[in-house]
């Protein structure tokens, strides 16, 4: 490339030589202007040619595919993109979040110090709008629902699934979900609010996969809760449960075939004793045995009138003219002594303004009669 031979070229032909070979200021070049840049610039390459000719450093020209260079920018951008090292105290404190949430969601006994043999849910009635269900898992179920769950596992939550249960006219039941309950590892038992008394209901433990899916570890018996106001509420404390175990125990299916097993050990372990008649339980069966053959043998029977009922929660009640005290929601209970014989009671509500009065008058009849006994021959025993 020499000035003469560029000379014979058109501005226009020298302009398009100077951009493809990327000479600055090429659009504002006269014609005598673009001569002597190109010819500059094939100086220069020819110079440098020669010299990595003389040094031995000329290499052929490898031109890359557009794919090649691609990927030669892909992993110079994750090069650069790579995570710095971790600082020790940020991987400690998400080490411990991690095991915390893993210890959350564990509901096996070995979370609380235990092991247990085998899965167990028990559901027992505190009242008219209170149910306590006390469960027992197994490290191994556990590992069944992280199997069966899969990636799922990671986003599951523990929760205790209530069900509403319908006892038709035959033998058969329905079952509707009412709702999910979530609970956390390192505790056994969880006291549940219901409504709608009396109402019979089931529970199950197990694991809820944000897609909806739910694992069953464990499923209780069924309950029924009595009616509002039917009794006094009864305590919540295992201690105190040990004073109304007969009433819980009874109203939480405890004689029905299916449930007795169940409910009577775990009220066995939590009060850690045997479930027998008082006088069996406080002092062992040898001394019962003795104190009845020292007394003879007595049967007594007796009964009391337990009233109970609801009204506006500021309104005047009466029982037989005595006030009564009303709870928050309105709901009262009175227990009456039920001698042998016929009782009128007269119950009266007035609302809080006085504009409006109500009477019921319940009329009870008690009437008890004792048998004669039934002597037996055991002379020849």
């Amino acid at each position: 490339m020499t000035a003469e031979t560029l000379s014979n070229k058109s501005v226009k032909d020298l302009a398009q030589m100077a951009k493809r070979r990327g000479i600055h200021g090429w659009h504002t070049m006269r014609k005598e202007q673009l001569v002597k840049a190109l010819v500059r610039l094939a100086a220069r390459a020819a110079r440098n040619g020669a010299a990595q000719a003389k040094n031995g450093h000329s290499k052929p020209a490898v031109r890359r595919s557009p794919v090649a260079i691609a990927v030669a920018k892909s992993n110079g951008r994750s090069h650069a993109a790579r995570p710095k090292p971790r600082n020790p105290q940020i991987a400690r404190k998400l080490a411990e979040a991690k095991a915390k949430l893993m210890n959350d969601k564990d509901l096996s006994d070995e979370a609380n110090g235990n092991g247990a043999v085998k899965d167990r849910l028990v559901v027992m009635v505190r009242g008219p709008f209170w149910l306590h269900a006390c469960w027992q898992v197994c490290r191994h179920s556990v590992t069944r629902a992280q199997a069966a769950l899969g990636q799922e596992w990671h986003a599951a939550r523990p929760v205790l699934r209530l069900y509403e249960v319908t006892v038709g006219t035959t033998t058969s039941s329905a079952e509707r979900p009412v709702r999910d309950i979530e609970v956390h590892g390192g505790v056994n038992d969880w006291y549940i609010d219901v409504k709608n008394p009396p109402q019979s209901y089931r529970v199950d433990v197990g694991y809820l996969a944000p897609g909806g899916k739910f694992f069953v570890l464990a499923r209780s018996n069924t309950v029924t809760t009595p009616k509002a106001g039917a009794s006094d509420a009864i305590d919540e404390n295992w201690s105190e449960v040990a004073e109304n175990f007969d009433k819980i125990f009874a109203m939480s299916g405890g004689y029905e075939p299916h449930t007795a097993g169940e409910l009577q050990q775990l009220f066995e372990e939590r009060l850690r004793r045997p479930m027998g008649s008082p006088m069996v339980t406080q002092y062992g069966a040898g001394i019962a045995d003795m104190l009845l053959r020292k007394r003879g043998f007595h049967f007594e029977l007796d009964a009391e009138l337990l009233v109970f009922g609801s009204t506006e929660p500021n309104a005047h009640v009466t029982l037989q003219g005595e006030p009564v005290k009303l709870r928050p929601d309105g709901t009262f209970t009175m227990r009456f002594s039920l001698p042998n014989c016929r009782q009128v009671i007269p119950a009266v509500a007035a609302s809080h303004d006085g504009f409006e009065q109500r009477t019921i008058v319940l009329a009870v009849e008690r009437n008890t009669k004792a048998m004669e006994p039934l002597l037996r021959d055991t002379s020849n025993e």
